[in-house]
């Protein structure tokens, strides 16, 4: 609702000629048809004035009708000094008592948020609190007149020159509204009794007075906050941006000013608009103000303006905090603040004052906003503009306090980070500067030491991904670290034990007196226990608090945080499981059912694709059975009962090779896939398929392990074989022919021995005799054994150069390096992988560390721990995932982060990816979810990665090989 003074119009007024002082004029009435609120009966003409074309004298402050015909006594009374003495039989002036001004309800509502952040108020601040809490603040120059004497007064009292006195009142007053709005008036002269004569204070009601000051008071604070707000623009920003040498440093300059100062310059032109049209206002009105409401509701409807407030107030802890942390770490910052609190605009305040400022302006101006409403009257446009001005500044303030809630939460939980203390040696990343991540819960907790004698005292603190249990300690400079006490415990393997034990005793010593260490007493301490899902005995948490309510926090807090991060992994998984088969195979009866209908326990699984159609092929104790991939139409194809692994060799490029080779017992061998597709389509006899039987490796051979891999462009076999009462291990690698190049044999199908699918590529090499598996790299293979990874050149075996890794030899003069050494006696190494162009990945079953180029630990020799014992692991992008009995944990490999946990039981990884340079899909064999007369299920499942529009995905490895990119190693 915008109020214009300017359209009111004028009262009505009749005084009779006989009692008009000499050279005083009638007033001239306004149209009876106006309707509006009008000024009080002093202001009806204003000097210097001008007569219209209709004989009216125009007023600035226009009024109503009723309220003149209550306040036109009061204008005879105009003239008359404070020095005059009363008429005989005139009823002698009383004072009036001294205004009572009393809170509302919403002003005692809001009043908690002005201090929560520790404001420093100003002269404004103070002033509106004095005028809640002590009313005679108001100090008017004389007593307020007995308003039902103004009748008798005004018709034994003559007038003076009104015209010259009305004058002399306005000149008075604009002079002192200048002088207040320019800053020249004196600190004591800023209120609005001092900027009026006697007179005109005597004229008006009590309420009308108390009215007047607290809208001057709403001026008032407006001045001064706009002037804190310029100087913190002009005192800190300005100053900081421009200093040299530089305070902050220049990289992180524009980023400090802006989470330190946030948009205090939105803030501060918007009020500075504001306070203009106010200004204005009191220029115009002065010294009786009709209304201020119009100006503050055309700001507050402003979206910008409530936005601005927004932003800033949950951001204000924030704010603080880094301000205090540079005050902290930065010594030139420290003494800038220092030399900017002597400037006079500063008036030795600290920053914290002014950045709490906006935080505390809403509510005052919803004091004042509140106070003028109930001292105005039901007829003023006020009672209609001033409730929707309150209503929009409480809004936005309650809109606020769940993010001012969050912020300190937030900065809660920086101050956790920056005091944690890791043991060293470990890396372990637990993503904590994520936008998202929040402190939950934290708090004291005791746990008995491990001989079961005396208590541990812990800080405890829930994340929202993570729990950690510290043990607090004070530094020399008074800084406080929260050392970990173990392993942080991720709350995707953190399960819940009893919370509702019988309370135990504790001793406690009594503090003070000379016999306190030898004085105690028992308190009840109240259990509750956490584990780890993976180790669940290894890793059990039984921790006490001091009551039943605080044990109960611990719990909510913990259910609570559990409910969001688990619907937090379901909604944002990175890789989501898909069966591709559930129902057709079965591992051991549950019961004596038939037995033939059990195919037995999935011992390992292929994809492969022949004519454009998906297939899967599934290797059981009792055969390798095949169908449509996504079908449970399965159809047995071979009769191999213990085949261990198998591998497709498909189309790769302009080159097909349509082959499946089979890994059972010591023997490979391969057969046709486009009869194992037949027989999944249901055309082709199952026996058609052993035609096209064909021996890989040699009947003489012990194969021990065999790995099909695209290294340099080429579709390669790798084995490893041992002779008889040979000790070594030989390493053969077999190049895959192309099917065209492959001549038709002309002998029966049955004896097929001559042109192969495959041949010898370079001369077998000798490996160690305990090597058990290979991995692919760039260029080079990895092959595994107790004693590392050796990597050699698998295109000339005969003739590459060696490296095994990691790389010990600088051991003795480096202790970080001795310790990992000594992590890895009884580790297993599972492969390695590309982390980045300057590192690669080593994975063990139970740890994981980063190397160079030259197979040298890096990153001082630091490891990243497994929450499991992994067993097999396969690289997928930027990726790695590790596979244990009941768990797939899956971490970015540049930073080893835990990212998702997939749940199951008894998994088997089946299948992935043969290069390094694409990321396949991964199949994943595990026990099903049911289970009936014909025994337990089994199924195949697909991990697909998948991709959040907007959100964070790991950057997929970049394997292309700048020029001298691993040179070591060949890679």
């Amino acid at each position: 609702m915008h109020y214009d003074s300017h359209s009111r119009s004028r009262p009505q007024i009749s005084i009779p000629a006989s009692q008009l002082p000499p050279g005083a004029r009638q007033p001239i009435n306004p149209s009876p048809s106006s309707r509006l609120y009008s000024p009080w009966a002093f202001e009806v003409t204003p000097p210097p004035y001008r007569e219209d074309v209709d004989g009216h004298v125009p007023s600035r402050n226009p009024w109503d009708e009723q309220n003149a015909r209550q306040r036109t006594q009061s204008m005879v009374n105009l003239s008359r000094t404070s020095n005059m003495a009363a008429a005989p039989g005139i009823v002698t002036p009383m004072a009036f008592p001294e205004p009572q001004i009393c809170r509302s309800v919403s002003q005692r509502a809001v009043q908690p948020a002005l201090e929560r952040f520790g404001h420093r108020p100003s002269r404004s601040d103070v002033q509106v609190e004095r005028l809640h809490q002590t009313p005679s603040m108001i100090s008017l120059a004389s007593s307020y007149r007995n308003e039902e004497s103004d009748d008798y007064a005004a018709s034994n009292e003559s007038y003076g020159d009104e015209d010259s006195m009305t004058s002399e009142l306005s000149n008075l007053s604009i002079d002192g509204v200048r002088k207040f709005q320019s800053g020249e008036l004196a600190e004591a002269d800023q209120d609005w009794h001092r900027l009026v004569p006697p007179e005109a204070v005597d004229a008006l009601g009590k309420s009308e007075v108390q009215r007047q000051s607290v809208i001057f008071e709403t001026l008032k604070s407006e001045k001064e906050y706009v002037a804190d707000l310029e100087a913190v623009h002009n005192v800190f920003i300005i100053p900081l941006k421009k200093a040299s040498p530089p305070i902050i440093a220049p990289a992180k300059l524009s980023g400090f000013i802006s989470e330190v100062f946030g948009n205090f310059d939105q803030i501060l032109s918007n009020h500075q608009r504001m306070l203009g049209a106010l200004f204005a206002r009191q220029r115009d009105q002065h010294p009786l103000i009709q209304s201020v409401a119009d100006i503050v509701l055309d700001a507050t409807l402003k979206s910008d303006f409530r936005s601005a407030y927004e932003v800033y107030i949950k951001h204000y802890p924030l704010s603080e905090s880094h301000h205090r942390r540079e005050l902290k770490t930065n010594a030139n910052y420290q003494a800038f603040i220092q030399s900017a609190a002597s400037d006079p605009r500063i008036r030795k305040r600290d920053l914290i004052t002014f950045l709490s400022r906006p935080v505390t302006r809403l509510p005052r101006l919803n004091l004042l906003l509140e106070q003028t409403l109930k001292l105005t009257d039901n007829e003023h446009p006020d009672k209609e503009t001033l409730p929707i001005i309150l209503n929009i500044l409480s809004d936005t303030i309650k809109s606020t306090q769940p993010g001012i809630e969050a912020a300190e939460s937030k900065v809660k939980f920086w101050s956790l980070c920056e005091s944690l203390d890791f043991q060293k040696g470990e890396i372990i990343d637990m993503d904590l500067y994520d936008n998202n991540r929040t402190l939950i819960y934290s708090g004291p907790a005791s746990r008995r030491s491990r001989s079961g004698h005396g208590w541990q005292e812990q800080f405890c603190a829930l994340l929202d991904n993570y729990f950690l249990i510290t043990r607090e300690e004070t530094r020399p400079n008074g800084a406080v670290k929260r050392r970990l006490m173990s392993r942080p415990l991720s709350l995707s393997y953190l399960k819940l034990g009893p919370f509702d034990s019988a309370p135990e005793t504790r001793k406690e010593h009594r503090s003070g007196g000379t016999l306190s260490g030898l004085l105690y007493q028992n308190v009840n301490v109240y259990p509750f226990t956490i584990y780890h899902s993976a180790n669940t005995l290894g890793r059990r948490y039984t921790l006490y608090v001091s009551s039943e309510a605080i044990r109960k926090k611990w719990y909510n807090a913990f259910v609570d945080a559990l409910a969001v991060h688990h619907a937090r992994q379901e909604g944002n998984m990175f890789f989501v499981p898909q069966p591709l088969t559930q129902r057709f195979f079965r591992s051991a009866p549950a019961t004596r059912g038939d037995a033939g209908n059990v195919t037995g326990r999935i011992i390992t699984a292929v994809p492969f694709v022949v004519g454009g159609r998906e297939f899967l092929a599934v290797a059981c104790p009792s055969g390798i059975y095949v169908s449509i991939r996504g079908d449970e139409n399965y159809r047995k194809a071979l009769d191999h009962h213990n085949a261990t692994s198998l591998a497709a060799l498909q189309t790769t490029g302009a080159k097909t090779f349509n082959r499946l080779v089979v890994y059972e017992d010591t023997s490979l061998i391969s057969y046709s896939l486009e009869l194992l597709a037949q027989v999944a389509l249901g055309r082709a006899d199952p026996k058609s398929v052993s035609t096209s039987r064909e021996r890989v490796a040699p009947a003489d051979f012990n194969v021990l392990f065999f790995k099909y891999l695209h290294i340099r462009q080429r579709v390669l076999v790798i084995y490893a074989s041992k002779k008889f009462l040979q000790s070594s291990l030989n390493l053969h690698v077999l190049e895959a022919v192309d099917i065209s190049e492959v001549e038709p044999s002309r002998k029966k199908r049955h004896e097929i021995s001559g042109p192969k699918s495959f041949r010898p590529f370079g001369q077998p090499g000798y490996v160690p005799k305990d090597a058990y598996d290979i991995t692919p790299l760039t260029r080079t293979i990895g092959i595994c054994s107790r004693d590392g990874i050796v990597v050699v050149d698998p295109t000339d075996l005969s003739k590459s150069r060696i490296a095994i890794v990691p790389d010990f030899s600088e051991v003795s003069d480096n202790p970080p390096m001795a310790k990992l050494k000594e992590r890895l006696s009884d580790a297993k190494a599972l492969g390695l992988v590309r982390s980045n162009k300057d590192e690669l990945l080593a994975i063990y079953d139970t740890i994981g560390f980063y190397i160079t180029k030259h197979g040298v630990p890096c990153r001082q020799s630091g490891f990243i721990k497994w929450e499991n014992t992994a067993f097999s692991c396969a690289p997928h992008g930027g990726y790695i995932l590790l596979f244990s009995y009941q768990f797939i944990e899956i971490r970015h490999v540049f930073s080893g982060r835990l990212v998702q946990v997939i749940e199951g039981q008894d998994i088997r990884l089946m299948y992935s990816s043969p290069r390094v340079d694409i990321s396949d899909f991964i199949l994943v064999a595990m026990r099903g979810d049911r289970s009936d007369e014909n025994g337990v299920m089994e199924k195949v499942v697909e991990l697909k990665e998948t991709r959040e529009i907007g959100a964070y995905t790991a950057t997929p490895v970049d394997n292309s090989r700048p020029a001298g990119m691993w040179d070591e190693w060949d890679m």
